[in-house]
């Protein structure tokens, strides 16, 4: 059941009797824009953390406790050109316990959190304000740490140079960080509360008139409907762009991005994802097969697929001085999957292996919430257990050998290790 509270605000009821527990899952979704990525990080902590009738950390504890340990939380992600601000509970059915309300006090939690922050006089609470951007700071400063995901990052930053607001983490930056007050911050998320899309989903055993009825108490008002497009199409240059830093590490870090002109939905999506299940997603992959295994070369290497911005990433960690070996091998297995060498085991295993992923996540509730939300967002790309795995399994070795043919490398980031 999908039904409408307010314009831009759309409740979906998921009754299923699979889980003992209930599942409220709300999105808050928007254009993703370099402007108030930062501010959205360092909202998700703020209302996280306290609100105005639970002004401390530890008061918001013990009311979750109270729920028979509810767990809560928000984060934020993004997807192709949207950004998104996520809202997750997770509690015992009533079902379960005897002359219980925990569903409807839930309700009234997630209401309290969202409609009642810790903001008095257009302002929000200054302690709190300073302790989570602080934290926040911590936290943005902390991923640089991380090699690996900081290598990631960089290639983003580098691929995505035709546009500001791809370029940046989901999160954010210290940059932008440092400029908020209390005063902005509660400026912008009354501006979120009114514009942003918003839809709410509950999986659980319920019943969809006592889902609905508590649900339109939440004083959502009309917004503007419709976001634009979810596809970011990159502009492809005939020049490879590429950047080396130099790090004291143990391990450098060799990551390559490629453009695949391929997106969600369309009809090379499933070869797309053989492609790189061969290539590089998978363990039986030829990237770690021959690159880490047979050669010696890398101490990891893999690929993944954003189909939200037709983007291939390569991942490898090597000693420093491989690195124009490792880019020629990389480049080889690509060759080799264009000329069609990909042996029928290693075709059948990949399917396995995207089958078995694809039915795990029919088990899974953070997937199937996913899900459904993409089936409501797009609609026509929607397809039933039964004909995503045929379609997925009806793929041939010349549909990936299409799909490899088109694939161009864009960038390559650098960060070499063992040097001062």
């Amino acid at each position: 059941m999908s039904v409408k509270l307010a314009k831009g605000v759309n409740l979906h009821v998921l009754p299923t009797e699979k889980y003992k527990t209930i599942r409220i899952f709300m999105r808050f979704n928007t254009l993703l824009n370099r402007e108030t990525i930062t501010k959205r990080t360092l909202l998700t902590s703020l209302l996280e953390t306290n609100s105005l009738h639970y002004p401390t950390q530890t008061q918001m504890s013990e009311k979750l406790a109270e729920l028979y340990g509810a767990s809560f939380g928000l984060n934020v992600n993004k997807k192709g050109n949207q950004h998104w601000l996520n809202v997750s509970m997770s509690i015992v059915n009533d079902k379960y316990l005897k002359n219980t309300h925990v569903l409807e006090e839930a309700v009234a939690f997630i209401k309290e959190v969202l409609f009642y922050p810790n903001i008095v006089a257009d302002r929000f609470e200054q302690e709190t304000f300073d302790r989570e951007k602080e934290n926040t700071a911590a936290y943005l400063s902390s991923v640089s740490e991380d090699k690996q995901a900081y290598a990631a990052l960089s290639l983003q930053n580098l691929y995505f140079d035709d546009s500001e607001d791809q370029k940046i983490p989901s999160f954010g930056t210290l940059e932008d960080l440092e400029k908020e007050t209390a005063e902005s911050l509660a400026e912008y998320y009354r501006q979120m509360i009114q514009e942003d899309q918003v839809d709410i989903f509950v999986l659980g055993d319920v019943e969809e008139a006592q889902i609905h009825s508590l649900f339109s108490a939440l004083p959502f008002t009309d917004r503007e409907e419709g976001i634009g497009d979810i596809f970011y199409r990159h502009t492809i240059d005939n020049i490879i762009k590429e950047r080396s830093e130099r790090e004291k590490l143990a391990q450098s870090k060799l990551n390559i991005g490629y453009d695949t002109n391929v997106f969600y939905g369309e009809a090379s999506y499933f070869a797309l994802q053989l492609f790189n299940g061969i290539f590089g997603g998978f363990p039986h992959s030829k990237l770690f097969m021959n690159v880490r295994e047979k050669e010696n070369l890398a101490y990891y290497a893999s690929s993944n697929v954003d189909t939200f911005r037709g983007m291939l990433s390569v991942q490898t960690g090597i000693d420093g001085k491989n690195r124009e070996k490792v880019l020629r091998l990389v480049s080889e297995e690509l060759e080799n999957i264009r000329l069609g060498k990909v042996s029928e085991e290693e075709l059948q295993q990949t399917k396995a292996m995207l089958k078995n992923q694809y039915l795990l996540s029919l088990d899974n509730a953070g997937a199937v919430l996913e899900s459904a939300y993409m089936a409501f967002l797009l609609p026509d790309t929607y397809l039933e257990p039964e004909e995503w795995i045929r379609r997925m399994e009806a793929v041939t070795v010349q549909d990936i050998q299409k799909v490899a043919e088109q694939i161009k490398m864009q960038a390559i980031f650098f960060l070499e290790g063992g040097a001062e």
